[in-house]
């Protein structure tokens, strides 16, 4: 059976917009402008509203941090121009470091099963099962709203919460209330229901974030390129009498969002084998090296360290689930 594929935003396609606003025929004001960017930006990614710290990050960048006087200053369509690229810049930029990973719903899984009466009866008799818990053989009517949410994305149905016609298809199916329902009677409820949501898709998709976070090592490579960053990073996780295996092993863990590396959790192998080698690594290298020289080799040895799992993340990204 079927399930909705997933789209990477890593901000590609923002690379080449077209920046021209040939439908500005006086000056905007800069909140103007930052409405336009989001609008131009959301429609290259499939209508996808903007995550709130990459927006911010765009604003900030755009406005030179101070969003207030942005807001209120006049600018012609050249420096509009100018001004758009920039916003679309630093977009592209964060969805880079942190891409975003998106279902967009557009009715053609639903619509995949629906066409291949084996894969619906199969759906329809799996969710029948899972919610007659009692094994009573009869569902209640108002169990159709939660059949569409064990399918969920993954099988083409959005949330309530982003598909709030969800409720009036519902109500005109009477799809509500306690009557009991056998499972063809279920299945002839649910058929419909499918049905007209996937047409609504057809004409308007949605777009769904993922709970996914990726590790593609290209946040990692701009702080080992930026020295000052790394050490101050270091500076704060120095204490006494920690050797030096120990405190990368902290640094990577309590600072490894900062730093874009994966959880230590991460299910991916390669990872895990990856901080286990490091560690056993260092261990013996912390044996072997002096006091007088650990200090001036730390850093060496923190970016070889670093620069290792740059390179794994860059060949091999990690897909880990979060919570948004």
């Amino acid at each position: 059976m079927s399930n909705a594929g997933v789209t990477i935003f890593d901000g590609a396609v923002l690379r080449s917009i077209d920046l021209n606003l040939p439908e500005l025929e006086h000056g905007v004001t800069g909140a103007q402008l930052l409405e336009i960017s989001e609008s131009k930006v959301s429609e290259s990614l499939s209508g996808l509203s903007l995550p709130p710290h990459i927006k911010d990050a765009a604003i900030s960048r755009v406005s030179a941090g101070d969003d207030v006087s942005f807001r209120i200053t006049e600018f012609n369509r050249e420096q509009a121009s100018e001004k758009l690229g920039v916003f679309v810049s630093a977009v592209a930029d964060a969805l880079t470091d942190t891409p975003v990973v998106v279902s967009i719903l557009d009715g053609s899984t639903l619509k995949l099963i629906l066409e291949d009466e084996d894969d619906f009866a199969m759906l329809a008799e799996n969710l029948f099962t899972d919610l007659d818990e009692e094994d009573k053989g009869k569902l209640p009517k108002r169990q159709i709203r939660k059949a569409l949410s064990l399918m969920g994305a993954e099988m083409g149905v959005p949330p309530l919460s982003d598909f709030p016609i969800l409720e009036n298809i519902i109500k005109k199916h009477d799809a509500d209330g306690d009557e009991e329902l056998g499972q063809a009677q279920f299945a002839e409820l649910l058929q419909p229901i499918l049905q007209e949501i996937a047409d609504v898709l057809h004409e308007k998709p949605i777009t769904i974030v993922q709970n996914v976070e990726i590790f593609n090592g290209s946040k990692l490579r701009k702080i080992l390129a930026d020295e000052k960053t790394l050490k101050c990073l270091v500076e704060k996780m120095v204490k006494d009498n920690q050797g030096r295996a120990d405190l990368i092993k902290n640094l990577m863990i309590e600072n490894g969002k900062e730093l874009g590396l994966p959880p230590l959790s991460s299910e991916n192998e390669s990872v895990a084998l990856l901080y286990e080698t490091i560690q056993s690594q260092l261990t013996k290298r912390d044996k072997e090296t002096s006091e007088a020289s650990a200090e001036e080799e730390f850093m060496d040895a923190l970016q070889d360290i670093l620069g290792r799992f740059a390179e794994l993340l860059e060949s091999t990204p990690v897909y880990s689930a979060t919570t948004l």
